[in-house]
């Protein structure tokens, strides 16, 4: 069995441009561009609470990655830089290769240097810190949305909660929406492309990348901005043919692990927006509108516009 130290050596060392000095110091050496800040965030995956005992080791990898990656993309920071550290219970070359390509691959992605990190025995628990870089005083923030400001969504919420559904045997989807929902579910595409376009436009108020749900993180948006929101269901994507309404609007409302982003914007920015979508080839979905401060802090419409009930809003851990 290889020492820890072999084993970083051997899965996950590669080259570091971007770093002054990467892996096999104390410390990396990171020097950020002229004018930018540092926007930095960490995130654990635990099996058994946030991937199922045998998910495939490379979507780990990728998904490991690109949920931190997601956070920076909501901030509009480029991605620069990761640690990675992680307990294993044995150190199985076969599931490193694939663990190891799946965190590179989706490194490279998104233009991401390794540079450090620490294992240990234990149960199986990854967590990465990553750091992005973006000008001064231009990032993307929770405590930023106006009344009157539309709200958006991009990408499609809902599938990753429906994938899941469907690997715990809740729910039977046809082949290609199942296929599409565990793409959803074990490879997010975090919107990183979208948060830079976001923030060199200067499109967006305030953002935030749904991960516990589209309204539980919408929460957050309004609880750092002091304001309330109106949802409308109907102004969310088409629930898919075949797929009970109800379950399907659950998902898409509080089902998580999305990695997509909610943002405000000014109503004048819609055109603007719908353009970036068309550049993008990435939809943008115009799903209700920031209100004063009010003693219901978030109201969801029907169809016909009456406020319904609110069965969930999303994941917590503690909750």
């Amino acid at each position: 069995m290889p020492s820890e130290f072999e084993l970083i050596r051997t899965y996950f060392s590669r080259p570091t441009p971007q770093a002054v000095l990467g892996p096999g110091d104390d410390c990396a050496l990171l020097a950020p561009s002229a004018g930018c800040e540092l926007a930095i965030t960490t995130d654990m995956l635990v099996e058994g609470s946030h991937f199922l005992p045998g998910t495939d080791p490379r979507q780990l990898g990728w998904k490991a990655l690109a949920v931190n990656l997601s956070d920076l993309a909501a901030m509009g920071a480029k991605p620069r830089w990761a640690l990675l550290a992680g307990s294993l219970p044995e150190a199985r070359a076969e599931w490193l290769v694939a663990f190891s390509e799946g965190v590179f691959a989706c490194a490279s992605r998104y233009g991401v240097d390794l540079v450090g990190g620490d294992t240990t025995r234990g149960p199986l628990n990854l967590c990465f810190t990553v750091l992005g870089e973006l000008p001064a005083g231009e990032a993307l923030r929770r405590d930023r949305a106006l009344p009157g400001d539309d709200l958006w969504v991009s990408g499609w919420p809902g599938l990753a909660a429906m994938g899941l559904a469907c690997l715990q045997g809740r729910v039977q989807l046809k082949e290609a929406l199942a296929k599409r929902c565990l793409a959803a579910l074990q490879q997010p595409m975090p919107r990183v492309e979208l948060g830079l376009e976001l923030r060199l436009r200067r499109l967006a108020h305030a953002a935030i990348d749904v991960s516990d749900g589209l309204l539980a993180d919408l929460g957050h948006i309004l609880d750092r901005s002091a304001v309330a929101a109106e949802v409308g269901a109907a102004q969310l994507p088409s629930r898919p043919a075949g797929v009970d309404p109800a379950f399907a609007r659950q998902c898409q409302l509080a089902g998580g692990d999305d990695y997509e982003l909610v943002f405000s914007a000014l109503p004048e920015r819609r055109l603007e927006i719908a353009a970036l979508a068309a550049e993008l080839d990435l939809p943008l979905w115009r799903f209700g509108r920031i209100v004063a401060a009010a003693n219901t802090r978030l109201t969801l419409l029907d169809e016909d516009g009456q406020a319904m009930a609110i069965d969930g809003k999303g994941f917590d851990h503690f909750g």
